[in-house]
């Protein structure tokens, strides 16, 4: 087995573990059971999800001539589903924001400062 098998194997397998932990989560909420093989399609599903997903990435990406996914490509994924479009980019503009304000702090400290007598 290649080092980037036994990667998406591992990988594999932590989807599997958080899936599980959220399916005994909601069932225990719900007062119900899932079998392991729910759990097991579960994880299939999402994991061809995320595939898919990855691929769309890598395709915006590169179509814009990049070499780096950014957030302009993560918002193009959603753009069939409005709902999802919109938390994503109430997400990134808060984000942004954050940033401009920690910068703007970091600035404004560097201007402050005193500096000491030099011996």
């Amino acid at each position: 087995m290649s080092q980037d098998e036994a990667l998406m194997e591992r990988l594999k397998a932590s989807l599997w573990f958080s899936i599980g932990k959220i399916v005994d989560e909601e069932t225990a909420r719900l007062n119900t059971t899932a079998t392991p093989q729910f759990i097991g399609a579960m994880t299939e599903m999402v994991w061809a999800q995320i595939e898919n997903v990855a691929q769309d990435l890598e395709s915006f990406s590169r179509h814009a001539g990049r070499t780096t996914v950014t957030t302009d490509d993560v918002l193009l994924i959603t753009r069939r589903n409005e709902a999802l479009g919109e938390i994503m980019k109430d997400f990134v503009d808060r984000e942004k924001t954050e940033k401009e304000i920690d910068k703007g702090a970091k600035a404004k400290g560097k201007g402050t400062a005193v500096k000491g007598r030099g011996r």
